[in-house]
């Protein structure tokens, strides 16, 4: 059964964050609408009925909430979120073998065993964690997310309140319910282990009054439970983390704005230098250009503001440490653009 595909709910939503904290588009504190909304006709509805209107993205996530996740969908890419899952060691299956808006929602199949390795990786500071049947197997690891991005999912996660009876551990967990009643997860790490619980039927029927937060939580918490009597710690926030309240965010970061204006116009920010996949000396100042969009610039690298407020459209960056980087810069509106980049 850890091989069968399934439709993962909403566990797949920590991942729908962590890019869009990755890509400077929001920040725990970032307040994101929860709103009716159509996507070209795609027009997805709370879990409840329920709509919480403007709220931090943290709570968000809380929360579980449709909206926000699949707004920040748009703006990464449903492409990219698969790309991710792919990284993380998943072979997702998609239906019609193009990835819509509907994969943030579990709309997608994957395996018990892709979603453990999934947030192996989130618990492993964003590094691929392939599962290994046996000592001595070789691992072939890649980047998820950045560690600050990986590391935040990890702490919203660990203030979900934990089910009736289950001790008040601070266990970073997700559950999830997939269309139908079909199938009830949760998954959930600590500083040293990760647990995956799936319940469902084989043939996929439904199963009534069957909730990811109701069936599956419980067993999940009873796993770590009979494991060991103390849950390990999660590790510190790495140093690059931005940890700040709502108020000093930058302009940009303080509300999220979803599709229409922000990707149709043509006008938008573009990173005209450096090039995506560029290689540059590390050590020194980096020089980035921006093309249109409107002033004043915030500039972020790996998802951390490093120049705030900038009109000018040439700029030098210091202090990028060696190795992978995500550059982004955001515009006035609130428009971004991005590009990778290798500092050695």
């Amino acid at each position: 059964m850890t091989r069968a595909l399934r439709s993962p709910g909403s566990t797949l939503k920590p991942l729908v964050y962590g890019l869009a904290f990755d890509r400077g588009l929001a920040h725990p504190e970032t307040l994101i609408d929860d709103r009716p909304m159509s996507f070209d006709g795609y027009a997805p509805r709370n879990f409840d009925g329920v709509f919480h209107g403007e709220i931090p993205v943290a709570r968000a996530l809380r929360l579980s909430l449709n909206l926000p996740a699949v707004q920040l969908t748009e703006a990464i890419g449903p492409q990219n979120l698969v790309a991710a899952l792919r990284r993380a060691g998943a072979a997702p299956e998609i239906p019609g073998g193009r990835p819509g808006l509907a994969v943030a929602l579990g709309g997608l199949g994957l395996t018990l065993g892709d979603l453990v390795q999934l947030y192996a990786g989130l618990a492993n500071g964003g590094m691929a964690q392939p599962l290994r049947w046996r000592s001595g197997e070789k691992e072939e690891t890649a980047r998820i997310m950045t560690r600050a991005s990986a590391w935040q999912i990890g702490e919203i996660l660990t203030g979900l309140a934990p089910p009736p009876g289950a001790p008040a551990d601070r266990l970073a967990y997700k559950t999830g319910t997939s269309y139908g009643h079909r199938d009830a997860w949760a998954v959930g790490f600590d500083g040293a282990h990760v647990v995956g619980v799936w319940i469902g039927r084989p043939d996929g029927t439904p199963v009534p009054g069957a909730f990811g937060g109701d069936t599956a939580a419980p067993i999940l918490f009873e796993a770590f439970g009979r494991l060991k009597p103390a849950l390990d710690p999660l590790p510190p926030p790495p140093p690059e983390t931005l940890l700040i309240a709502a108020s000093r965010l930058p302009e940009p970061l303080r509300r999220f704005r979803s599709g229409g204006a922000s990707e149709d116009a043509g006008d938008r920010p573009r990173l005209s230098f450096p090039p995506e996949g560029a290689v540059l000396a590390a050590g020194g100042s980096v020089p980035a250009k921006v093309r249109d969009g409107r002033p004043p610039f915030t500039w972020l690298a790996n998802g951390r503001p490093v120049r705030i407020g900038e009109r000018g459209r040439e700029i030098l960056l210091d202090r990028l440490g060696p190795g992978h980087t995500e550059l982004s810069v955001i515009d006035a509106a609130g428009r971004a653009s991005r590009v990778r980049i290798v500092l050695e």
